[in-house]
């Protein structure tokens, strides 16, 4: 099980091989499914501003929970303020998967003050897209939880309430409180 060692304003974390696998997966397939979704536009302004003419919500229920619309009731407002955010979100969630891979992958894992918020947007990201995946709401968390063995979403549920420990654990350093 994964341990935590506070190091002055730095916290080691001590991950079993089947840890390390695990999230690196994570991380490879989060970089994989908030890739940009089109090319680089011909513009060259549109390309400096990052600007997506082509940003529109998804039909993935989980890609529509880490890119939700900014305006519920007002569609041409969240068209808009989707084609300038869209893919410097994507871009985000992505720089922050490969900023957790890169750490996953050197000899020691410590979570600095400077990669706190990686990590932390990395598993919240990964809690997110995993929570839509299984439909998880307030009301069906026991149902969830009590799922046997052979049924995969029990395999995912797991994950996810490890994923929540990590988080909670990581934030919990973050803010100075003793674990």
């Amino acid at each position: 099980m994964v341990d935590f060692h506070p190091t002055g304003d730095d916290l080691a974390v001590e991950l079993n091989d089947l840890e390390v696998q695990m999230l690196l997966s994570l991380t490879r397939q989060m970089v994989d499914f908030v890739g940009p979704v089109s090319a680089e536009p011909d513009d060259p302004l549109v390309a400096m501003l990052g600007i997506d003419p082509d940003a529109a919500p998804s039909d993935d229920p989980a890609l529509l929970r880490l890119l939700p619309d900014a305006f519920v009731d007002d569609d041409e407002a969240a068209a808009e303020f989707r084609r300038f955010t869209e893919r410097e979100l994507r871009s985000g969630k992505a720089e922050n998967a490969l900023a957790v891979q890169r750490e996953l992958e050197g000899a020691g894992i410590v979570v600095t003050r400077e990669s706190m918020p990686a990590w932390l947007g990395f598993l919240n990201d990964a809690r997110l897209v995993l929570g839509a995946r299984l439909d998880l709401t307030e009301d069906n968390q026991d149902e969830l939880e009590g799922l046997p063995d052979h049924d995969p979403r029990a395999a995912l549920y797991g994950l996810y309430g490890w994923l929540t420990y990590v988080q909670e654990t990581l934030v919990q350093h973050a803010m100075g409180r003793p674990w």
